[in-house]
């Protein structure tokens, strides 16, 4: 039973009104195009003056055009700190960027007025007015409206030479997005090809969240307009899209152009040969030079180089791998010069956070809870080689995956120090642990499917190279103290190939039982569709609030099997109830679940082509959350009422 659109819409409209506790700033649409006009309704002018601090650090997107394409073209264009921009954007102060390049423009914003801005001066040149220098030299970060009322000038009424001050488009969070851990508002200017959906995941934020603080009572937006995406964390270089590559040049090929086209290919002939004679002389220098560095290693310690036997020709995703003591040591010092997002504690800081690790501050299995700077943390002790899960996490900035935000190695182990997540993993809470003895409702568990799904999601399509996490399972899904979910747990992450339909080959075949899907267990085939087996084995035990249960032969799950003979059943909505977790007490609308049951069913398809993508996933999700929250505001002002129950 499909879900119609003009509910689908109701539902929207109702989550974004449900919602004004997030709400920062209507979204401006269409208004920047009537320059006449200063109406404010939809915020042409400026978004309003009503976070919970009068400044704050914000963010801007700008696309690098001629003749601002360079750190400090950039930076003195917006009146920004050019070591700030550089650093933002891991580039030199003297780094050149590719046309169309995204760039991540720091800036103070401030109330001036009944508005928030940053403001920064501009010279007026030829044929300058204020549409074009708001919409083509600060592509949207203003609009001609602010410009004129900020000048007191009419849209005609510039001069070339004029010096005049451009108020750029900025927010600071409120109050309760504050509560919210929202810690920074960053103004995106939308182009081709750009939702809000796509918008959120690229920055990883949250999708809800992101329509709230816009005010969006749909979800329709227009190119060159700015949407307000809020952030817990600083917006990163490795979120930044790379410029699309120039297609190739049409122009025809003369007869008279061929001489000279023989000449330039014997030139390019020899300098190939030329390039391949250097560096091969090269390699050769090189493996000289490890080999005495080898020999030197193995006369000094030789224990150490048996460790490292062969390290090179094993796959660096194999977790069981382990680096010699000196190759880890190298590789820590290659962190603390490279990686800025994560931070390298000394061992004894990690000792004082824990209290000596003390059993007072264990959590489970050898993870510690530890306060670092005022801050709550988690401290994880890897034994092993973890540069693949290092590599991935510091590229890494989403919401819904745990935040990697330091490392430690010491005597030969590692540790880990992410975010720390109160209401630990998502198998304590369905799974009736007795220390747990809160009982989570329909709308937190389709709510904590949503949140995976886009974990999951930013994982596959927003990461580059792609990733698969290999071991999603409710175990590795963690809560925080609002109930929202992240994704943790990499060591048996590994890359995917180029494109989503792309499978990778393993004879190394890790992993819980149950979550497997059958062409990795059988075959060792790697890809994302991998994840989405898994993910539907979580959302399984989300509906049914039971145990992953293998048959004795290992092959199939026997839930996974009781759901699929309800739903080929006529009466399925009425089977339906027998199988969701009585905990529930009937208190979830129906006509959901068996859209769920059926969602979960496509991920759990033997055949990996035939199960969705983790971004239709996330889409069918998000129409499951919002119209689940809608229905919870009428279960709970209507109790007596049973339309939408079992």
């Amino acid at each position: 039973m499909g879900v119609p659109q003009s509910l689908i819409l109701l539902c929207i409209i109702s989550l974004i009104s449900s919602s004004v506790t997030l709400a920062q700033q209507p979204y401006v649409g269409l208004g920047t195009t009537a320059c006449g006009t200063t109406d404010n309704s939809n915020s042409v002018l400026g978004y309003y003056c009503n976070g919970l601090n009068p400044s704050c650090q914000s963010y801007l997107i700008f696309r690098s055009q001629p003749p601002y394409y360079t750190v400090p073209s950039i930076a003195a264009l917006f009146g920004s700190d050019l070591s700030q921009l550089a650093q933002v954007n891991s580039v030199s102060q003297t780094w050149s960027f590719q046309t169309n390049q995204e760039v991540i423009v720091p800036v103070n914003c401030s109330c001036s007025g009944q508005y928030s801005q940053a403001n920064t001066s501009y010279i007026v040149k030829p044929n300058d007015t204020p549409f074009i220098i708001a919409n083509d030299t600060f592509q949207g970060l203003s609009t001609c409206q602010a410009i004129q009322i900020q000048n007191n000038i009419s849209a005609t009424g510039l001069n070339i030479g004029q010096t005049i001050t451009i108020p750029l488009r900025c927010a600071c969070p409120t109050k309760n997005q504050s509560v919210a851990g929202i810690k920074y508002l960053f103004s995106y200017t939308t182009t081709t090809g750009d939702s809000v959906y796509t918008i959120s995941s690229q920055f990883g934020a949250n999708y809800t969240e992101t329509l709230a603080a816009n005010e969006l009572p749909n979800i329709i937006i227009y190119q060159f307009t700015t949407l307000l995406v809020p952030l817990r964390y600083p917006p990163s270089s490795s979120q930044i899209l790379s410029p699309p590559s120039p297609p190739p040049s049409s122009t025809p090929f003369s007869p008279s152009q061929s001489s000279t086209a023989s000449i330039q290919i014997w030139v390019y002939v020899v300098i190939a040969v030329a390039a391949s004679i250097g560096l091969m002389l090269v390699i050769f220098i090189i493996a000289l030079h490890l080999l005495f560095r080898k020999r030197k290693r193995s006369e000094a310690n030789p224990i150490l180089v048996s460790k490292s036997t062969n390290y090179d020709s094993i796959l660096s995703s194999d977790p069981l791998n382990k680096k010699s003591e000196v190759e880890s040591r190298e590789y820590l010092f290659g962190i603390a010069d490279s990686v800025q997002s994560i931070k390298v504690y000394k061992f004894e800081e990690l000792k004082s956070a824990t209290e000596n690790f003390s059993p007072s501050c264990w959590i489970k299995g050898s993870v510690y809870r530890g306060k670092i700077n005022g801050d709550i943390a988690a401290i994880k002790k890897i034994n092993g080689d973890v540069s693949e899960e290092i590599n991935l996490l510091s590229k890494i900035n989403h919401v819904n995956i745990i935040r990697l935000s330091g490392v430690c190695f010491s005597e030969g182990d590692w540790y880990f120090v992410y975010e720390y997540a109160m209401n630990g993993p998502l198998s304590d809470w369905i799974h009736g642990n007795m220390s747990r003895p809160k009982i989570l409702s329909w709308t937190e568990r389709v709510q904590i499917a949503l949140d995976v799904a886009m974990g999951l999601d930013y994982l596959h399509s927003y990461t580059t190279p792609p990733y698969v996490h290999k071991d999603v399972k409710s175990s590795n899904i963690l809560l925080g103290n609002d109930f929202r979910a992240k994704v943790a747990n990499f060591g048996l992450a590994r890359s995917a190939g180029g494109q989503e339909g792309d499978f990778a080959l393993t004879k190394h075949i890790v992993g819980t039982k149950g979550y497997m899907a059958p062409e990795y267990l059988a075959d060792g085939l790697i890809s994302p569709r991998l994840d989405v087996y898994a993910f539907g084995v979580v959302m399984l035990e989300l509906i049914s609030g039971k145990k992953v249960i293998v048959s004795s032969q290992g092959e199939d799950l026997l839930l996974i099997n009781v759901l699929i003979a309800i739903l080929h059943k006529e009466n399925a909505e009425e089977k339906l109830g027998g199988f969701i977790d009585p905990s529930l007490e009937a208190s979830y609308p129906l006509d959901l679940a068996l859209s769920l049951a059926r969602l979960t069913e496509s991920c759990l398809r033997k055949d990996p082509a035939s199960r969705p993508g983790m971004d239709t996933i996330v889409q069918s999700l998000s129409i499951i959350v919002t119209t689940s929250l809608t229905w919870e505001s009428s279960f709970l002002g209507n109790r007596g009422s049973n339309s939408y129950m079992y």
